[in-house]
């Protein structure tokens, strides 16, 4: 399959993913723990999901990531996005499989948390509220 491993990474809010793509025998690890380990049911699913459109071209590879920054679901968005990389690179044919399905398995999502501003209150546009009475 291929020689070389395929390294690829995905980004989302604070998160950073790194993905090696090896030939080998179908396991995932995301920080050396196995992805049947690895955070909450929906999030497992959701990085799975570039494996299970991938079908039998990603059987036979090994999938290793390491990740930080950010939280649990920009996290598994991250892997996602660098999984997703990793595989495309790996079968030119995923490419357009992966954009038809969910644009954001190629394409990182650049939206980040608005700055809060001078006097206001818990978020970004909350303001202190006026009374004229």
């Amino acid at each position: 399959m291929t020689k070389k491993p395929i390294h690829r990474a995905g980004k989302r809010k604070r998160a950073v993913a790194r993905a090696t793509l090896k030939s080998g025998t179908g396991k995932i690890k995301i920080n050396n723990i196995l992805l049947d380990h690895y955070g909450t049911a929906m999030l497992r699913a959701r990085i799975l999901e570039p494996v299970k459109l991938a079908g039998a071209s990603a059987a036979n590879l090994d999938i290793y990531v390491r990740v930080n920054g950010g939280g649990q679901t920009g996290q598994a968005d991250a892997v996602r996005l660098a999984i997703g990389r990793a595989l495309a690179d790996h079968d030119a044919k995923l490419r357009q499989v992966y954009l038809d399905y969910d644009r954001q398995l190629l394409v990182a999502d650049v939206r980040r948390k608005e700055p809060a501003k001078p006097n206001s209150h818990g978020s970004a546009r909350a303001k202190r509220q006026k009374s004229y009475r």
